[in-house]
């Protein structure tokens, strides 16, 4: 019989401690910005109805990225490919109860089986924010702003990373009237724009030429080179310049920059693939050439609440994955030196200091030091070998006179040096190296 493998499934990874520091600061930044603009926590079931994201999330994500089975009662569901359908129906379930505007975020896991590739992975973690209830640009407003609130919590500029904005109702004018495609013409453009950026410019042009009808192909493609050479609002077609959905565009970019967000653009060929957007996209993009690449997005989409049979609600969100975060915080040096969680190693010196040592460690515990006590009764160079190995910063040597004197010896891991102290001055020392080592207070 063959030995069962040690590799985690395919597109997703295991999370050793090193690992799990990072993502936990991650998602402690998104956590903290989140709450510092009034939203509220909330969870959704792992497993929902395929019909739930049959309904809008999109005919890819549904027949092709989905992990679907049928439960043993003989239902069809899913493992969440994203949370908007659900938060939706959440919403939607106490619809007369909540209060508005409501703002909620969560930070769950997700799966889509799709090709894992850098940045991208089947097992997937993101923060979703949304605020229901407010039909007005002032709600994306207040999304991107968080939005670019996070990018700089994590330490980064306003040149790492661009914030691109476009608007689903301007493109439905754009395919409709401008480009004068019919509905399934409309989503076929639709689609290859949001792949624009990861196809060479020959498959861009011949894929769009191949929508068109075949004697409009040739000024189709004329217009479309208008469009995609428009880096600014006012250099798009007159046509598409007289829509209100351009209007409220610019209204957006004046309430952006009374936030001091400067460095948001106009990019007419952001589609952003959920077909349940309604209105005003936008994504986060890094600048970094060795990481040049969308790393969240989201926007409006108003109709989603109304399909479980309640009076709608206009919705805007976005939803940050951890996974791309990373990439961007890797790509620009961002990530600050993340400590172990356990302060305190307690190197026992004999048996019969051990009950003595499991004592002052419950003390250590209650001051809010987190202490390991080394049980397995080996020779003290096993247990100092442990100590280093574990990375942790302190070893504490307890032994039956230092437990009778109450003063211990603290050695500092990094710099090898050593102190003898009082529990009191123990407690303050492994706190103050904390609190410099992550630059969090203990509240964090």
């Amino acid at each position: 019989m063959s030995s069962l493998s040690t590799q985690p499934y395919k597109g997703t990874r295991d999370f050793y401690p090193e690992d799990q520091r990072l993502q936990n600061y991650i998602f402690s930044v998104w956590r903290k910005q989140a709450r510092s603009f009034g939203y509220e926590e909330y969870q959704a079931p792992l497993l929902e109805p395929l019909e739930l994201f049959a309904a809008k999330s999109g005919q890819e994500i549904v027949s092709e990225q989905t992990y679907a089975f049928v439960d043993r009662g003989g239902r069809q569901v899913v493992i969440r490919p994203e949370m908007t359908p659900s938060v939706s129906r959440m919403v939607a379930a106490r619809r007369q109860e909540l209060a508005y505007p409501l703002r909620l975020y969560s930070i769950a896991n997700f799966m889509r089986y799709e090709r894992p590739q850098r940045g991208r992975e089947r097992e997937f973690w993101q923060l979703n924010a949304d605020i229901f209830g407010v039909s007005s640009v002032d709600a994306e407003a207040e999304i991107i702003t968080l939005a670019d609130r996070i990018m700089k919590a994590f330490g980064a500029s306003e040149k790492m990373y661009k914030i691109r904005i476009n608007s689903r109702q301007l493109v439905n004018v754009m395919m409709a009237e401008y480009l004068e495609l019919d509905v399934v013409q409309s989503e076929l453009m639709v689609r290859l724009f949001d792949r624009k950026d990861k196809i060479s410019r020959e498959e861009f042009r011949d894929q769009a030429a191949a929508v068109f009808d075949a004697e409009r192909s040739g000024q189709g493609l004329k217009k479309i080179a208008v469009l995609l050479g428009a880096k600014t609002m006012g250099e798009l077609p007159q046509q598409l310049l007289k829509t209100a959905a351009v209007d409220e565009v610019r209204a957006l970019f004046t309430l952006l920059r009374e936030r001091g967000i400067g460095n948001a653009v106009f990019d007419i060929t952001l589609m952003r693939g959920f077909d349940y957007y309604s209105g005003i996209v936008f994504e986060i993009y890094d600048t970094n050439p060795e990481n040049s690449r969308s790393l969240f997005g989201g926007g409006r989409y108003d109709g989603l609440v109304g399909l479980f049979g309640v009076d709608n609600l206009p919705v805007v969100g976005m939803a940050p994955g951890a996974t791309t975060l990373k990439d961007f915080l890797e790509a620009h040096k961002l990530i600050p030196q993340l400590l172990v969680e356990t302060d305190v190693y307690a190197i026992v010196l004999g048996p019969e200091a051990m009950p003595g040592a499991q004592a002052l460690a419950e003390k250590l515990r209650q001051e809010g030091v987190n202490i390991s006590v080394d049980i397995s009764g080996r020779k003290v160079d096993k247990q100092i070998k442990t100590a280093v190995k574990s990375r942790v910063p302190f070893m504490l040597f307890l032994g039956q006179q230092e437990l009778a004197d109450g003063m211990y010896t603290l050695k500092d891991v990094l710099k090898e040096t050593e102190q003898k102290l009082s529990f009191e001055r123990l407690v303050t020392v492994v706190k103050d190296y904390r609190r410099r080592g992550t630059g969090q207070d203990d509240a964090v």
